[in-house]
């Protein structure tokens, strides 16, 4: 009995491991494989002695695992600009320091509170722990969102300013007092920077880097080249306009479409959380053996893993981009 439970526990990991090979690593390694042959094809192309590099190269040091180890403690850096895009007035560090001290207080709470299992309690400390940083991606993905739909009026405000003959410092202007929110905000913050004495092209690119959107980059782009060339930008954003609204409808279309689906994901995702909560306040005696027992405590760490890893693979398949 106990080598056919290890048997189907093997196949099953090794069906699941495949899945998520399947989702989640097989199209990073398919892009990474296209920009590599691309990337080759380039320097093909440009190859001549004594050219210069397509891609600079920062020349590392003997100790050049310090480097990379300082470069990833950098990723408070990184929480901070998500915390700017979220529009929130938090600080990395303080962000930082409390996720640690809830994860803690969590995890030392969790022994008076009754929680049997070791994989138990760290599980509880990390989703504690990763609560404020959640929050804030969460605040951060509705801005951004409410953003990107609210960007088509905004291109269209533009091109009509630069139909009517006006350059594009008024263009930028017309969008930062005749839009809302967070548009008007985001353009308020690039025409300060203007105010100030900064150029064009940087007060662009630092809008880019405050709203990580594709669309922002493409008009970003845009304008620059046209002050750049002095080409006729207008029929170019009125596409991109038109682009942006008709990847929205699709998105729009597509959620609607896969309801039925994301809802079935959902119920699959906690019909057995909520099974095991109910049977661990109604019956516990039903579940006690999960942690009295060496065996029953191998497949309740194994259940609780395999529920995180099927809930992740779940969410990589459901999350299209257009």
């Amino acid at each position: 009995m106990t080598s056919l439970l290890l048997l189907t526990g093997v196949l099953f990991t090794a069906a699941l491991y495949g899945a998520a090979q399947l989702v989640w690593a097989v199209p990073d390694r398919k892009r990474a494989a296209a920009l590599g042959r691309r990337m080759q094809e380039l320097r093909l192309q440009t190859a001549r002695p004594g050219g210069p590099e397509l891609i600079r190269r920062q020349p590392q040091g003997t100790f050049a695992f310090l480097e990379n180890f300082v470069e990833w403690v950098g990723l408070t850096r990184r929480l901070q600009e998500i915390i700017d895009q979220a529009n929130l007035k938090y600080r990395a560090g303080n962000v930082a320091a409390l996720a640690i001290a809830l994860g803690i207080g969590a995890y030392l709470i969790s022994g008076p509170l009754g929680v049997p299992l070791l994989v138990l309690k760290l599980l509880l400390a990390a989703v504690t722990g990763w609560a404020p940083i959640l929050y804030i991606a969460w605040k951060r993905q509705r801005r951004l969102k409410q953003f990107e739909t609210a960007f088509p009026d905004a291109i269209d405000l533009f091109t009509r300013a630069m139909r009517a003959g006006h350059n594009i410092h008024s263009g930028l202007e017309v969008i930062a007092t005749e839009t809302y929110d967070p548009v008007r905000m985001e353009f308020r913050k690039l025409m300060e920077e203007l105010a100030l004495g900064s150029q064009v092209d940087t007060a662009l690119r630092n809008l880019s880097r405050r709203v990580p959107l594709v669309d922002v980059h493409f008009f970003v782009t845009g304008v620059a080249l046209q002050r750049q060339t002095g080409a006729n930008i207008v029929g170019v954003l009125e596409s991109l306009a038109l682009v942006v609204r008709e990847r929205l409808n699709m998105a729009a279309r597509m959620k609607a479409h896969t309801a039925q689906q994301r809802l079935s994901a959902a119920i699959m995702i906690l019909a057995p959380v909520v099974t095991g909560l109910a049977f661990y306040f109604l019956k516990p005696e039903y579940l006690q053996i999960l942690w009295t027992d060496s065996l029953g405590t191998i497949f309740f760490t194994y259940g609780i893993l395999s529920e995180i890893l099927g809930a992740i693979v779940l969410w990589r398949i459901a999350s299209v981009k257009f």
